[in-house]
């Protein structure tokens, strides 16, 4: 759930120096909005989504050992569309270390602009999830990031984006040509990732996590 603030138009600057320590806030377009998840996606601190962030973090860091990659997933950081007045907070965030050079507000405010520094960058679905297959699609999409997952471990996005009957669904986004190629695993199915053919991850492993 999404609980618009009363707050008044924000940009990124004010946002950053509101920015409280406790709770998750983004920024959508202008807007200061706290993320609430609700129902059964949530009992207490919503576990069911720390499982499967935790799953996916494991396996990504495995991965950056064995292929020595000079990458890490930092634990608070914002993400920025370079021209856009929206804030995210993605749930998994891949960063290229040696990009981090290039970005104009890393040092100051953790906070990336930049397609170049972003590897992959997952979005765990829940009540909230018209913003993971639309607005945070569109912006990431425009902003160039290469690779991005909607992690949809209960099924709750739209049936135009899952499918008819709804069922727990992972999508994974490959950025070609300025737009968004989609690909849909779901249960039984092994993760193909564009840039890191060699992840070993299922789709059951994942959705096991979220129970």
């Amino acid at each position: 759930m999404v609980q618009a603030l009363s707050q008044p138009y924000m940009s990124l600057q004010e946002f950053l120096t509101w920015l409280p320590e406790t709770g998750r806030y983004e920024l959508h377009d202008g807007i200061v909005v706290e993320m609430q998840p609700t129902g059964a996606h949530v009992r207490e601190a919503s576990p069911q989504e720390k499982q499967v962030v935790g799953l996916l973090n494991r396996k990504l860091n495995v991965l950056i050992d064995q292929e020595n990659l000079n990458y890490f997933i930092p634990n608070t950081v914002l993400v920025q569309p370079l021209g856009f007045e929206s804030s995210y907070k993605p749930d998994v965030l891949l960063v290229d270390s040696a990009a981090l050079a290039q970005e104009p507000l890393w040092k100051r405010e953790s906070v990336i602009t930049l397609a170049s520094s972003v590897k992959l960058l997952v979005e765990v679905v829940s009540t909230n999830w018209p913003d993971d297959y639309a607005r945070k699609f569109e912006d990431y999409e425009a902003m160039g990031v290469p690779e991005y997952w909607i992690v949809d471990y209960l099924g709750l996005g739209g049936r135009r984006y899952i499918g008819n009957p709804k069922q727990p669904t992972i999508t994974v986004c490959r950025w070609v040509d300025g737009v968004y190629e989609t690909r849909l695993f779901r249960q039984g199915d092994t993760l193909v990732s564009p840039g890191f053919a060699s992840l070993r991850l299922t789709t059951d492993q994942i959705f096991a996590a979220g129970q």
